[in-house]
C-alpha cells in the first residue's frame, strides 16, 4: 500500500518550489491534481530541448501527477474549483502576495468552504513583515537567507550553491509542514494554513553558521582556515573548509580537471595512519609525531601545511584511486561526483535514484528518483502529465460530472483561454 494513498492534494502550486513538495508527495502516494490555467505551468515552455514538448524544468518536477485546466477568470472555472476543494485534503499555492485573495479565495474563504483541509503557502519572505511583498527567486532566497555570504572564499565575491536550497529546500519544508498539519486534522477535524517562506528555510539549512555567528561572540573559531576572532560579527567565507569539529578540505588529484577533487576529513582517530602513508612521499617522514600536527588543535593552527602535504601525495592519483588509498586507512573522503559521474554511477542506479522514464511529447529521459525510502511503499514514479491531460477524468471520477455538464462548462470557457478578438 502506497504510505499516503486516499490524500487528494489540489496543486496550484507552479516552477519549483511547490512542485518539488507535491512531486515527493505524489511519490509517496498522495494523488495530486494539478491545477494549472489554460495556458499550462510557465515552465512547460522554459529552457525546452526538444520542440513541441514540455521541458524538462516541467518533466523532473511533476512525475506521479494529474492535470486538469481550468479558468479561474470565468465563474464556471470557480465553481469547479470550489467543488475541488471540497473533495481534497489539501490545497496548495505558491502565487505572488494577493493573488488567490484577488479571486475571492482567501484562506478565511476556503476553510468556509472545506473546514477539514490543510492549505500550503510557499512564500519569497512570507505574509507578513517588511519584505512580505518582494519578489523572490532561487538566489535571491540564497542571498537573503545567509547561504552566499557564507559560501566562497574571503577575498572573492559569494557565490550561491548548485543545490536548489532556495526552492527546492522550502519545498521540502511544506512537506513536513502539511503532513503534520494532515495528522492533525485528522485528530480534530479542522484543517489549518501552512506557510513557508524561502528565506525561511535558507536561513534554516544555515543552521551551522548561525552556530558559528555566536561562537564568535567569545572567540576566535580554532578550525577556520581564516583568521577569526571575537567580536568580529558575521561568519566569514571559508572556501572548503570543513566548518566542524573535524578539519576538512577539497584535494586535488591528477589529472586535475575541474572535478578531480577528493573531499577529506582528517579525523583525531586516522591521522597516525594518515601521516604515516602520506609523510615519506611528500619528504615529512615524520609528519605523524612532527609537534606542529601532533594534536588537532596544533592542526587547525598550521592546517594549510596539513593540505600543501595532502595535495602533493594527491597529485599522484586519480581522485577514485587517491580514495581507495584513503579508504583502507579509514579516513572519511568522497570524490567531487560531477553530473556525469552521477549520470553514470552504479550505486546511484542501483538505489534507484536515476530512473528512466517515456513521455508521449519527448520520448525517454530520465528523472532524478525518490529520496526517502520506505520499506512497506516502495515509490514507482511515473511520468509528468501532458497539460489538461486528466480534466475530463477528474471531472468525472473526482467530481462526479456527467457528459452533458462537462460539455456545457466546456462552452462557457471553465477550461480554456477566451477566443482572441479579431484585429
Amino acid at each position: 500500500m502506497e504510505a499516503l494513498k486516499g490524500v487528494r492534494i489540489l496543486d496550484m502550486t507552479h516552477v519549483q518550489a511547490g512542485p518539488t513538495s507535491s512531486q515527493l508527495l505524489a511519490w509517496m502516494g498522495a494523488d495530486v491534481i494539478k491545477f494549472e490555467p489554460p495556458q499550462g505551468d510557465a515552465t512547460r515552455g522554459q529552457l525546452r530541448d526538444v520542440p513541441n514538448a514540455d521541458s524538462l524544468y516541467f518533466t523532473m518536477l511533476n512525475c506521479n501527477k494529474r492535470s486538469i485546466t481550468v479558468n479561474m477568470k470565468t465563474p464556471e472555472g470557480k465553481l469547479v474549483f470550489v467543488d475541488l476543494l471540497k473533495k481534497c485534503d489539501i490545497i496548495m499555492e505558491n502565487f505572488g502576495p494577493g493573488v488567490l485573495d484577488r479571486f475571492g479565495f482567501t484562506w478565511e474563504k476556503i476553510h468556509e468552504i472545506n473546514p477539514k483541509i490543510v492549505m500550503g503557502s510557499i512564500k519569497g519572505f512570507g505574509s507578513t513583515g517588511p519584505y512580505s511583498d518582494f519578489k523572490a527567486y532561487e538566489n535571491v532566497a540564497q542571498a537573503m537567507g545567509g547561504a552566499m555570504s557564507t559560501t566562497g572564499v574571503p577575498d572573492g565575491p559569494p557565490f550561491v550553491t548548485g543545490a536548489q536550497i532556495g526552492d527546492s529546500g522550502t519545498g521540502l519544508h511544506l512537506a513536513i509542514g502539511l503532513l503534520a498539519a494532515l495528522r492533525q486534522a485528522e485528530r480534530t477535524g479542522q484543517g489549518q494554513y501552512v506557510e513557508v517562506a524561502m528565506m525561511d528555510g535558507v536561513m534554516n539549512l544555515c543552521r551551522v553558521k548561525w552556530r558559528d555567528h555566536q561562537r564568535l561572540m567569545h572567540g576566535g573559531l580554532s578550525e577556520y582556515s581564516v583568521p577569526t576572532s571575537k567580536g568580529m560579527g558575521e561568519t566569514p567565507r571559508a572556501g572548503n573548509d570543513s566548518g566542524g569539529g573535524q578539519l576538512g578540505n577539497a584535494i586535488k588529484c591528477k589529472p586535475g580537471g575541474p572535478n578531480d577533487y577528493v573531499y577529506v576529513v582528517v579525523q583525531e582517530a586516522v591521522w597516525d595512519a594518515l601521516a604515516n602513508r602520506v609523510g615519506p612521499e611528500v619528504g615529512m617522514p615524520g609528519l605523524a609525531k612532527d609537534p606542529k600536527y601532533a594534536t588537532i588543535g596544533e592542526r587547525r593552527k598550521n592546517q594549510s601545511d596539513v593540505w600543501a602535504a595532502l595535495n602533493q601525495f594527491a597529485l599522484k592519483f586519480t581522485k577514485r584511486e587517491f580514495m581507495a588509498i584513503l579508504s583502507e586507512l579509514d579516513v572519511p573522503c568522497g570524490p567531487i561526483m560531477s553530473t556525469e559521474d552521477l549520470f553514470n554511477d552504479e550505486h546511484v542506479k542501483g538505489r534507484e535514484m536515476m530512473v528512466e522514464l517515456d513521455h508521449p511529447q519527448r520520448g525517454k529521459w530520465w528523472n532524478v528518483g525518490m529520496p526517502i525510502k520506505l520499506s512497506a511503499s516502495p515509490a514507482k514514479i511515473e511520468r509528468s502529465p501532458t497539460l489538461g491531460e486528466h480534466t475530463d477524468e477528474v471531472l468525472n471520477q473526482v467530481l462526479g460530472y456527467d457528459a452533458a455538464k462537462v460539455e456545457n462548462l466546456k462552452k462557457a470557457g471553465a477550461f480554456s483561454l477566451p477566443p482572441k478578438k479579431a484585429a
